[in-house]
């Protein structure tokens, strides 16, 4: 045992669940959260329940801990427990399961909303309760992933918001300082730093009790002006206005980022997760022999004000181009030999987790088939055709 870690387990059964996983929703819809983490100790076996994991059993032998579930233990001594076992020393389990994810992978991934809700209270001495939240939304077939997102920050909840989405969410303003350092450590590196800049200065006047005060209330509804879509409601406005007899909302000067060199590119890694696409294109070509062409693409996409950021991929990775569509734009990279030996080996070395990882490794088989010339035969083509067809949209999770 190293700081109380376990370093050394039986493993009985290997049996992990790991649900579905999927792309990232724009959808951040507020739902009621459930708390899922818990421990219990009864007579010689301890269970731990979660309602996102299978039920986990553990049989304290001679202070040794037998599992029948992957994840590692945090454990710590407090003492004996006459009771229990008269030679064993008690052990509180804390956290099942050590996360896997680089720092610089969930910055990328994350790409976030900050969110500064503002609402009328008449409970508070300004008659506006103000609440800071960081919240991460996806599709339900990425709950594995969100899961280990969780887990690396230790804080915050995850909640269904559809049928088909789910949000993890972070409030408080201890749980959100966790938040905080970790961005200050790993900055974003899209528009969203700006956002996050703004987001920061909220967190810190709630913090300081300053959201309490009506100068406070005012800097934080300045704040809220400039982040994000950059609007206030007009029912907030109506209000707002009313209740402090003024209708001057002055937006927060927006911070200018400075800083844009990916330093790690677990954070590339981390942001194809969340906003890439491995796409295999076909159509009919008179010049080809089965008068059908195929070629592979990378694509990354984000909000048109991220335009140079993408332009600046192009040298950083040494491949691609930046192509322009209405309010978005793309980095793509479709030469093969720029898939082959640039794009390929980076993922090779920095992982994806969630969905897209399925995706990159059909999109592996069909280069390895273009690469050995494969492609240029009617069977060659068909295979690219079936995994085309296994993608994306296609995919049955």
């Amino acid at each position: 045992m190293t700081q109380g870690i376990v370093t050394s387990l039986e493993i009985i059964d290997l049996n992990q669940w790991m649900g579905n996983r999927g792309s990232k929703s724009d959808s951040f819809i507020s739902v009621k959260e459930q708390r899922v983490d818990g421990y219990s100790i009864s007579s010689r076996y301890c269970k731990v329940y979660s309602n996102n994991q299978r039920n986990l059993v553990f049989r304290l032998n001679n202070n040794n801990i037998i599992l029948n579930h992957w994840p590692a233990l945090f454990i710590r001594r407090v003492g004996s427990f006459n009771n229990f076992y008269s030679k064993t020393p008690c052990i509180a389990l804390f956290s099942t399961k050590v996360s896997r994810l680089n720092p610089y992978y969930v910055t990328g991934f994350t790409e976030g909303c900050f969110f500064v809700g503002v609402s009328p209270d008449s409970k508070s001495k300004t008659d506006f309760r103000v609440k800071a939240i960081f919240q991460i939304g996806v599709h339900i077939k990425d709950i594995a992933l969100l899961e280990e997102i969780k887990l690396f920050f230790n804080v915050g909840n995850i909640s269904k918001l559809g049928s088909d989405s789910i949000q993890y969410r972070v409030t408080g303003i201890n749980d959100l300082k966790v938040i905080v350092n970790h961005f200050d450590q790993f900055p974003l590196l899209t528009y969203k730093q700006s956002d996050y800049l703004l987001f920061k200065q909220v967190v810190e006047l709630i913090e300081e009790k300053k959201h309490l005060t009506l100068e406070g209330l005012n800097c934080i509804i300045s704040i809220k002006a400039s982040l994000n879509s950059k609007k206030i409601t007009e029912n907030l406005k109506s209000v707002y206005s009313f209740s402090l007899r003024s209708t001057n909302i002055i937006p927060a000067l927006i911070p200018q980022i400075n800083v844009r060199e990916i330093k790690d590119l677990n954070w590339l890694a981390g942001f194809t997760d969340a906003e890439g696409c491995f796409f295999i294109a076909l159509k009919k070509s008179l010049s080809s022999k089965l008068g059908e062409a195929v070629w592979l693409k990378f694509i990354l996409t984000q909000h048109i004000r991220d335009n140079v950021f993408l332009h600046s991929l192009i040298s950083t990775l040494n491949c691609g181009r930046y192509v322009t569509k209405p309010g978005y734009g793309e980095f793509i990279v479709e030469k093969f030999k720029d898939i082959d030996e640039k794009i390929l080996p980076i993922f090779e070395t920095f992982k994806l987790h969630g969905v897209k990882s399925k995706e990159y490794e059909e999109f592996k088989k069909a280069a390895a088939i273009i690469r050995n010339k494969d492609h240029l035969t009617r069977e060659g083509l068909d295979n690219i055709k079936k995994i085309k067809g296994q993608m994306n949209k296609n995919r049955k999770h």
